[in-house]
């Protein structure tokens, strides 16, 4: 008769595999409510921006749909503004403003942070005292006032809300880029592989970029809120996105000049931003949950 056990005949199959990226999703997803939320309320705001032509009741920017500083209503959910316009429809269509936005800048800045990142990295140190000197002077100007010197050089547009925020953002992600960099550069499976002639490219490929990207996209994924308030501040203050444009800072810029007259258009310009702050905040949290190696150890 055989003696095997069921210890012996597990251990003899070796450690058990790593779970995939979805299989830990799924079980951090499934102990963590406040993630479930953030995944729901980002897939809402994303597919509204996306089918914010179809979805939309009324055309965004048509006078007198409706009657001025109406209230709620059944035809038109968020009532309207000084002019008629439907301020649900709005709302929807600022929501493809404020992503193309976020996407833009987050996607630009995340671009050049990963290359001048792995540059102060990799490179000499008189390189890398330059590159910092370079990003501490970037991160000095406060973000209002940076966009306000850039508006008034080159005139207040959509591309330049995309280039001051990709500009501020840059120094940020070329910092936590740096400092990964440096501690994989000494690292003793890194030294290894150069002693055994690996090439940088490889190098950069199969160990340095894995462990960079995921604090990156985690971090990113929590400057939405941010990215987005920060085009609705712009546009509010008429530096960034120019009317009829239906962007969010449009709609609160309009509905406070009538404030005293409806409370509506304020309202329906701010439940956008609480949303989309509540929702890749929450989905940020649960990301870190994920993709952090030392949180899913504890789990």
């Amino acid at each position: 008769m055989s003696d095997t056990t069921p210890t012996s005949a597990a251990a003899s199959q070796g450690p058990l595999p790593e779970p995939t990226v979805l299989a830990r999703t799924l079980r951090v997803l499934s102990g963590n409510r406040t993630g479930v939320i953030g995944f729901v309320l980002v897939a809402l705001i994303i597919g509204a921006a996306v089918l914010a032509p179809w979805i939309a009741p009324y055309d965004p920017t048509a006078i007198m749909v409706g009657p001025r500083m109406a209230p709620p209503s059944a035809e038109h959910w968020l009532g309207t503004d000084n002019i008629g316009r439907d301020i649900f429809s709005r709302v929807i269509a600022g929501g493809r403003i404020a992503m193309l936005v976020a996407m833009a800048s987050l996607a630009s800045a995340l671009s050049v942070g990963l290359a001048l990142g792995l540059i102060a990295g990799l490179g000499p140190r008189w390189l890398d005292n330059v590159l910092l000197l370079l990003f501490d002077a970037l991160r000095s100007f406060p973000v209002i006032v940076f966009g306000l010197a850039v508006v008034t050089i080159i005139g207040p547009s959509l591309f330049t809300v995309v280039l001051v925020v990709a500009i501020t953002s840059v120094p940020i992600y070329a910092r936590i880029v740096r400092t990964q960099t440096m501690a994989l550069k000494n690292a003793e499976f890194i030294l290894a592989e150069r002693a055994m002639g690996v090439g940088m490219p490889r190098l950069l490929a199969i160990h340095v970029l894995p462990n960079v990207l995921g604090p990156l996209l985690i971090l990113a994924s929590m400057d939405v809120p941010l990215v987005i308030a920060t085009e609705a501040g712009l546009s509010f203050l008429g530096m960034g996105v120019r009317p009829p444009t239906p962007s969010w800072g449009v709609i609160l810029n309009d509905g406070y000049n009538f404030i005293r007259n409806s409370p509506w258009p304020v309202i329906g310009g701010s439940i956008p931003i609480i949303l989309v702050t509540l929702g890749f905040t929450f989905m940020g949290e649960a990301l870190r949950d994920i993709f952090d190696p030392k949180l899913r150890k504890a789990r």
